[in-house]
């Protein structure tokens, strides 16, 4: 009997791995984080499969069509180790395509969780059928650094649960592809107002035990969102994706006011321009202005603000230098809080300024005073509609339902439980914003089972 002996394909990131025979390119200075994404670009385009899984050959637009022939032209000897079937994603630094493997049987295939299962309960009838992947094509103008940064992450993270592993990638000349599981999903769309309490517990429990095995690999995924982590309600199982604009904490890091202790940091705001400004106003007795020096000679404050809108934790609007994994958990907050109050996307800012206008008029002034100071910066606005105290999570989400409480259709007992594990995801001092460990510990989701089997990707 022969014996078919099939060998691993794990990608090494740091090495060429190509198709065909490319010249190398040479370095280009990396390009600035786009800063300004909204929350439906960046994979945010996706195409959902639906749960059934599917045999049939799919409908192709015909743009998309000559998009992938054009792909398969330019890319050396693709063709014959995948075969094209749809485009299922497009943003700002990537396309992904749903493909078959055509060389499947060939190589170990331990990522391949499903496969993995078949065999374990007996359900393998040896019949070959096809095994999709999903090709991230990584658009050439991004620098060599990014790209290599993303797949030296996601090689890092292969034995995460729940985070969708890097099978292989490929280079060809200037051209770099990524090769992934084709998880199937449905579109954050179509089930996010029929979400129950009882289906969010399942849905944030692979979320954060997705973001504890990154971030305990000190791991910021920076770009948190409903389209980057694709979830099956009917197998109640997710994966988190795109790592194109993750880093390691820590990096481009500096001294920021929020490291200090309380007392320092009071010191340090008493000392500050603004105070002396607003002392000396009130100690003649008139009104305090904004002021700022006339030839300041401090350099300017330059942060990472990665991200999509809408979803950036008040930190990075804050141009905080000192950011950590908990920007991760505020993100999650945000897609807590989009599905009880059933709007997506929940923030309609145009940009930060924009963007804190919008968590004062939650917030409130003083609180976000005081959340401004603890990053070195000051708040100042006339806008007479936004308060001092706030609103209550209750009230909002009271509001974009359409409830009354007066009338007996207050938030029941489940939503209650639910917001105030929201709030611990939403604490504007990220020192008391919940991790991901916490959160996997908390009374809403202590008590959720993982679905699957093999504990997810």
């Amino acid at each position: 009997m022969a014996t078919i002996l099939r060998k691993s394909r794990d990608a090494v990131p740091v090495q060429d791995h190509r198709l065909g025979h490319g010249d190398s390119t040479e370095d280009e200075e990396p390009q600035e984080m786009d800063e300004s994404r909204g929350p439906l670009e960046e994979s945010g385009c996706t195409i959902s499969d639906g749960e059934e899984e599917e045999e049939e050959e799919e409908e192709v637009d015909d743009l998309v069509l000559e998009d992938m022939e054009r792909f398969e032209a330019s890319f050396k000897n693709i063709t014959q180790r995948y075969r094209l079937i749809n485009r299922i994603g497009e943003g700002t630094f990537s396309t992904v395509y749903k493909a078959e493997d055509l060389l499947y049987e060939h190589y170990k295939n331990d990522w391949d969780l499903d496969a993995m299962d078949e065999k374990a309960n007996g359900r393998a009838n040896g019949k070959h059928r096809p095994r999709y992947v999903a090709i991230k094509k990584i658009y050439v103008t991004s620098s060599p650094l990014r790209i290599l940064n993303e797949l030296d992450l996601l090689h890092d993270l292969r034995n995460s649960p729940n985070v969708c592993p890097l099978i292989t990638s490929f280079r060809h000349q200037d051209q770099v592809i990524a090769v992934l599981p084709f998880f199937q999903h449905k579109d954050f769309r179509d089930y996010y107002r029929d979400m129950t309490v009882s289906d969010m517990r399942i849905y944030f429990h692979s979320l954060f035990t997705a973001l504890r095995s990154v971030h305990e690999t000190g791991i910021i995924h920076r770009d948190i969102k409903p389209t980057n982590f694709l979830y099956s309600p009917a197998q109640q199982r997710g994966v988190l994706v795109d790592f194109g604009l993750a880093e390691r904490e820590g990096t481009d890091a500096s001294h920021c006011v929020c490291e200090f202790e309380g007392s320092d940091r009071n010191r340090r705001i008493q000392t500050s321009v603004y105070a002396s400004t607003y002392n000396a106003a009130q100690q003649s007795g008139q009104q305090p202005r904004p002021a700022y020096p006339a030839n300041d000679q401090r350099s300017s404050r330059r942060a990472n603000r990665a991200g999509t809108r809408g979803f950036r934790a008040p930190e990075v609007l804050l141009k905080c230098t000192r950011q950590t994994c908990l920007i991760d958990n505020w993100s999650c907050g945000v897609i807590l809080l989009t599905f009880l109050s059933k709007r997506f996307p929940f923030f309609h800012s145009a940009d930060d300024i924009d963007a804190f206008i919008e968590l004062c008029t939650i917030f409130g002034k003083k609180r976000m005073k005081e959340t401004a100071l603890l990053h070195g910066q000051v708040l100042q606005t006339n806008i007479p509609t936004i308060g001092d105290s706030g609103h209550t999570w209750e009230k909002v989400l009271l509001w974009c339902t359409s409830r009354n409480k007066k009338d007996g259709a207050g938030l029941s007992k489940e939503e209650l439980e639910a917001v105030e594990f929201m709030k611990c995801c939403l604490e504007l001092d990220p020192s008391k914003r919940i991790t991901a460990d916490e959160a996997l510990q908390h009374p809403f989701l202590a008590d959720v089972m993982e679905h699957s089997d093999d504990g997810g990707y």
